[in-house]
């Protein structure tokens, strides 16, 4: 369990964090703003945890989540290897961009895809960023939504079954009716060009 010797330190635009971290902590799922659209979270390396979430979406297990880390230093304990042409990438890109690496390593199996490939991303906000870098650990980003339901543009928008469904729900931004879209997602392909599977 988190030791929080100093709840100051926890406190992102007057929020604080110590709640959400101890949810995380304890294997607990949550319900939060990101650098995109409101998602659905987890410790991004715990199994039991990821299965609340695929529970919760009545989603296919075979779905690969996206992952969130704080910076490339985080990012680089969770893949075998990173081009230098995507971290120059993802310092520059505007909009929310989701990279699809290869060889996934320190993750739950169920935080991947079946071939060991992982989607994750770096979000500019400042929240998830304080987020993740004070958890210490990656976090599952999932939108808060059942399969197959349209995703929510605002927390307005969440179905009653994801706020009763997750253990803990994020306060931060809830009146904020200006969420961005989904991200780009890419990928290197065998010739090291970028391909783009969602723009």
């Amino acid at each position: 369990m988190h030791t929080f010797t100093n709840p100051t330190n926890y406190m992102v635009h007057n929020y604080e964090l110590e709640p959400i971290l101890a949810y995380l902590e304890t294997g607990g799922t949550i319900l939060y703003p990101t650098d995109t659209i409101w998602g659905i979270g987890c410790d991004a390396t715990n199994e039991d945890a990821i299965d609340k979430v695929i529970s919760l979406k009545q989603r296919d297990p075979s779905n690969p989540f996206v992952i969130l880390v704080s910076s490339i230093e985080m990012l680089k304990k969770y893949v075998t290897w990173t081009h230098p042409r995507l971290e120059t990438l993802l310092q520059y890109h505007e909009r929310p961009l989701t990279i699809i690496y290869e060889n996934a390593i320190n993750l739950a199996k169920n935080a991947t895809s079946m071939d060991g490939s992982v989607a994750i991303r770096i979000p500019k906000d400042p929240f998830c960023q304080q987020l993740i870098e004070n958890f210490g650990k990656p976090l599952v980003s999932t939108s808060a939504n059942i399969s197959n339901a349209p995703y929510p543009n605002h927390f307005g928008e969440i179905s009653s079954a994801v706020i009763i469904g997750v253990d803990h729900v994020v306060k931060y931004r809830q009146l904020d009716k200006n969420m961005n879209e989904p991200s780009v997602i890419c990928k290197l392909d065998e010739n090291e060009e970028l391909f783009f599977l969602r723009e």
